[in-house]
């Protein structure tokens, strides 16, 4: 089939796979036990970390990033540190660092599932000329990708990994998207982003992509249209593959 744009650039938690719910309970525990320490030291009052906090402060952003805008968001102030901390150190390091050892060991343990809407489309998009490629903030983005034996479907791949080396800025800023487009030979105008957080939708509608599709994993539809997806679906089956698709960036497709 004939497509009108060139390229995909999926987000991996909460677009494809189902780790979002991961890195939120490995978040959780990190931050409980590291507020309940100050608690008892008599620095703060506990307050858990909630679904609430993870969408507004943590949900895609890079690691130390995301600990940074939490505990900010507390009033809390710790020092960086480096990132050979080791996980637990009191720094935004030995936390972010903590959270990725949960993580890992979360996902050894329950492994994780890949939305079959998601799936379906990236079976349908092998069989067409469009590049596919995965832009996320996630370090374990290879890791994840071949636990679900899902990662010779991408022809592009921008993690965590890639940006540190790199220096390409995080979400809500374009860099990896944009850059995920330069490795498939394509440019934003001619490709789609497809998001669930606020900051990634955000991070399309900046680098003027030809379409920002939306995914609203988390009941959050009104808050993904106000922060730049061109459309918002509950899941990628809603969109009726490529020929849903192609209906899409042609209506939304920036001129």
């Amino acid at each position: 089939m004939k497509t009108l744009f060139k390229a995909i650039v999926f987000d991996l938690d909460g677009v494809i796979t189902k780790t979002a719910i991961t890195h939120f309970n490995a978040w959780k525990q990190i931050f409980d036990e590291f507020l309940k320490n100050r608690a008892d030291k008599g620095k703060v009052t506990f307050k858990e970390f909630t679904h609430a906090d993870y969408l507004d402060f943590v949900d895609g952003k890079p690691r130390y990033e995301g600990v940074l805008s939490f505990l900010e968001s507390r009033g809390i102030n710790i020092p960086q540190g480096s990132k050979e901390d080791k996980p637990g150190k009191e720094t935004v390091s030995g936390l972010g660092n903590q959270k990725n050892e949960v993580f890992l060991e979360i996902l050894k343990k329950e492994g994780t599932e890949v939305y079959s809407g998601s799936k379906k489309l990236l079976l349908e998009l092998k069989k067409t000329s469009v590049k596919t490629g995965v832009a996320s903030s996630s370090k374990n983005c290879r890791t994840i990708l071949e636990t679900v034996g899902l990662l010779q479907f991408f022809d592009a791949i921008v993690d965590g990994v890639v940006s540190e080396e790199t220096g390409l800025k995080g979400k809500p800023e374009p860099d990896i998207f944009v850059r995920a487009c330069e490795l498939m030979g394509s440019n934003p105008e001619e490709s789609i982003v497809i998001e669930d957080a606020v900051s990634g939708v955000r991070a399309g509608a900046r680098g003027k992509f030809g379409l920002t599709l939306g995914i609203a994993r988390k009941n959050n539809m009104e808050d993904l249209r106000k922060n730049g997806a061109d459309y918002v679906v509950y899941d990628l089956e809603e969109v009726n593959g490529v020929k849903g698709l192609n209906k899409l960036f042609l209506q939304f497709k920036k001129s």
